[in-house]
């Protein structure tokens, strides 16, 4: 047995690659590239694989044409660097730009939140915060020397330069003669002279083009000023921000030629960084238990505590994409699916039609999705498949595979992921107690699906060492992308693969209903709430109390944009009654505030308005109460005394005919939500009761709406509604038959505000 053990060990024929321990040929590829050839080998392995990774460096790539595509700090950290940290300014010449001389991005427009959301106040734009942050990673050194004749050294510090401007955050609002601005002057003096004249005349735009006058009353990040007066520098100074609001078409040519412009003059390739459309749009997200937000911003901030079911856009008019997108895709030699946020970042871009069909239509290029690296809180901290484990890259990989119009069949077969077994356990132990899970590499389930893993080493040990944060390091994986391309005659035998699943339900592009531009959508709510009547009970009522109220309210209503304009009309005004004058009865809550019928008026507590947290609670809770409207005829309760024992009460509602009755809610509506709230019917269509038990607690249906109208928008807005909206996650395996009742009611409810409160409406 030794002895044949041993001739089949001798017989085996050992290649130099063995040597190296990954067991994909890429990935032995990828990893004599960027970590060198193993220093045990012996002398002629060694010649071999030296010359194999000289081939694989040296290999020219200059004329390659890259398209990366994604949003925020993931896509332009690979590009470029991340050019928000200071680190960046003394090494701002690294990444794709650099190997590939010829990549351009595409960037997700459905950013909401920041100063790209201030700017969508004014201005009817698309999102262009992210395009700000890696147009200023793309900027080239050697653009930078050939325009503006200057030295390496030199084009470093102009680089600079340009960080410390774009990146610039007021805390105050931008004006000429501050320090601030002093300080900008300075920095622009420092600049090539034509490069200086051209931020100069940027700058001055913004206070001489009245279009743009709204922006300087708020605070924002510079650059994105100045992208903003590089488009507008683009329109007709005739043509207003009404008009536009009707000729989208005006700012969709403008953009291109606005960005371009500005891409060019700060050392940047042409098209190097274009929108995915031109066409302003909002982000809708559909949780596993049926309720949905609008606006990315919120998907970052929810904590819903369940897992996000779909991923919807909606446009403001129908959708413009530049050709010049979909030319440089089709005609792309290399196709790369940017790391970002899962939900937020790729598929709003593929769910833009033509863009995934342009990628598929691409038969020859190198397709690469670049894989998350953390577990990112509201977005892949739970799982639809099992929401007791951590996220999986094959559960990013399903979501695209559900969201994107097609699937990913034809976008995307190499993943290339981080190594985890590179990184010290101790870092990993250190992420772990600050709550930072790593997205896992389930590379069997990715095999299956016929996708091609690619485990590597490509996170920043300099980032790891200075920031003590661990991200993709730009050159690195920049050489693992060079190493896949150049090395692609290699795997010619494995084009019969055919990455996808086909097993998924398509999800919808995008609602057909035309969404009104968000700048449309906060001059109305501005002339709305300004119209309203305030009253103060108990204090003075003055100027100031009154614009601090107004605007805090706007700000409210702005910050939750699944709120129509059509439930801003269901009540007159608000009155603001202080402590010792507030006579409502508490026995059932510990709200502060609610809507009268009466006068329809909004009343809220005095205290409650201190703080804009508290505001908002009592001012949602009691805008939700004001959709019933005057729909109560009279509302009474009975004692129940049968044998000479006191049972309970009976709650009894009469409605008001419908022709006297003012409700968001038409009559079979109505009817709808009060059997949800548990009362009963009657053989009077008019007539609902509700027994209430001795010792049990009530909540009156006018009050039930406001709170589940103020938990759906945000569940963290009412802790009261939320423990009971909580026994939908229970296993309905482990519900006894009243429990099931319980949850399907729930379910029906959330169904009903979906549908009806917040469905199809602007």
């Amino acid at each position: 047995m030794i002895r044949d053990t041993l001739q089949t060990i001798q017989n085996v024929a050992l290649s130099p690659l063995d040597l190296i321990p990954q067991n994909d040929l890429r990935e032995k590829l990828v990893d004599l590239v960027l970590c060198g050839v193993p220093s045990h080998v012996h002398a002629t392995a060694k010649s071999s694989l030296s010359d194999l990774r000289t081939a694989l460096l040296e290999k020219n790539v200059k004329n390659a044409k890259v398209v990366v595509f994604g949003g925020g700090s993931g896509l332009s950290n690979i590009v470029g660097g991340d050019s928000r940290h200071e680190a960046w300014t003394t090494n701002p010449f690294h990444g794709l730009k650099e190997i590939f001389p010829r990549t351009q991005s595409i960037v997700c427009i459905t950013d909401n939140g920041g100063s790209t959301g201030e700017l969508l106040k004014d201005l009817p734009l698309i999102a262009i915060g992210d395009i700000r942050h890696v147009l200023l990673s793309s900027i080239k050194r050697s653009h930078l020397q050939k325009k503006y004749s200057i030295t390496a050294i030199e084009a470093v510090h102009v680089a600079s330069l340009l960080s410390d401007i774009f990146n610039l955050r007021s805390q105050e609002p931008l004006k000429i003669g501050s320090v601030e601005y002093q300080d900008l002057e300075e920095n622009i003096k420092h600049l090539p002279l034509t490069l200086g004249r051209y931020l100069t005349f940027l700058l001055e735009s913004l206070f001489n083009d009245q279009r743009l006058a709204g922006t300087l009353s708020r605070n924002h990040c510079l650059g994105n000023l100045l992208l903003v007066a590089a488009i507008y520098g683009e329109i007709d100074d005739t043509v207003s921000n009404n008009d536009l609001i009707h000729h989208p078409d005006i700012l969709h040519f403008a953009m291109l030629k606005g960005l371009n412009a500005l891409a060019k003059d700060l050392g940047a390739n042409e098209r190097a960084v274009l929108p995915c459309t031109s066409t302003p749009a909002q982000l809708r997200v559909l949780y596993t238990n049926g309720v949905e937000i609008i606006g990315e911003h919120k998907l970052g901030t929810s904590r819903r505590g369940y897992p996000v079911d779909s991923i919807h856009v909606d446009y403001c008019h129908e959708v413009n994409v530049f050709e010049e997108v979909i030319e440089d895709i089709t005609s792309a030699d290399i196709l790369i699916l940017a790391p970002g946020s899962l939900y937020s970042s790729i598929i709003p871009v593929f769910k833009v039609p033509s863009i995934a069909d342009a990628v598929r239509k691409n038969k020859t290029a190198l397709k690469v999705l670049i894989s998350n690296l953390w577990v990112q809180a509201g977005e892949t901290d739970i799982t639809i498949a099992d929401p007791e484990r951590k996220f999986h890259v094959s559960d990013m990989i399903k979501a695209y595979e559900k969201n994107i119009p097609g699937g990913t069949q034809g976008l995307f077969r190499e993943v290339l992921c981080v190594s985890l077994k590179d990184i010290p356990g101790s870092i990993l132990q250190r992420y772990a107690v600050e709550n930072k899970i790593p997205i896992f590499l389930d590379k069997d389930v990715l095999l299956q699906q016929k996708y091609i893993p690619i485990e590597c080493g490509i996170y920043s040990r300099d980032a790891l060492e200075k920031r003590g944060v661990i991200q993709h390091d730009p050159q690195t994986l920049a050489l693992a992308i060079k190493t896949l391309f150049n090395a692609q005659c290699c795997f010619a035998n494995d084009t019969a693969l055919i990455a996808g699943n086909e097993s998924f339900e398509v999800i919808d592009t995008h609602n057909k209903t035309k969404l009104i531009l968000p700048f449309e959508r906060y001059r109305h709510t501005v002339e709305r709430i300004g119209n309203l009547k305030i009253d103060w009970i108990g204090a003075e009522k003055t100027k100031d109390n009154i614009k601090k109220l107004n605007e805090d309210i706007v700000d409210i209503l702005w910050d939750h944009p699944i709120i129509p304009l059509s439930h801003l009309h269901f009540f007159e005004g608000i009155q603001i009654i202080e402590k010792q004058f507030w006579r409502r009865d508490q026995r059932w809550d510990n709200v502060f505030s609610f809507f009268d019928p009466d006068d329809k008026y909004i009343k809220i507590r005095g205290d409650q308005i201190s703080a804009k947290s508290t505001l908002e609670v009592a001012f949602l809770i009691a805008l939700g109460e004001s959709l019933l409207g005057d729909y109560a005829q009279k509302k009474i309760m009975i004692n129940v005394v049968v044998d000479h024992i006191p049972l309970g009460k009976a709650y009894h509602l009469y409605l008001k005919d419908e022709k006297t009755r003012t409700s968001f809610l038409h009559t079979e509506q109505l009817r709808t939500f009060l059997l949800l709230a548990r009362m009963c019917s009657t053989d009077d269509e008019n007539h609902f009761t509700r027994l209430v038990n001795k010792g049990e607690g009530f909540t009156p249906p006018g009050l039930l709406m406001g709170l589940i109208y103020a938990w759906y928008i945000d569940n963290r807005l009412a802790s009261n509604i939320e423990y009971k909206m909580s026994v939908t996650k229970i296993s309905h395996t482990n519900l006894i038959p009243e429990e099931m009742k319980m949850v399907e009611r729930r379910s029906k409810m959330i169904a009903f505000f979906k549908s009806i409160i917040f469905g199809g409406t602007q």
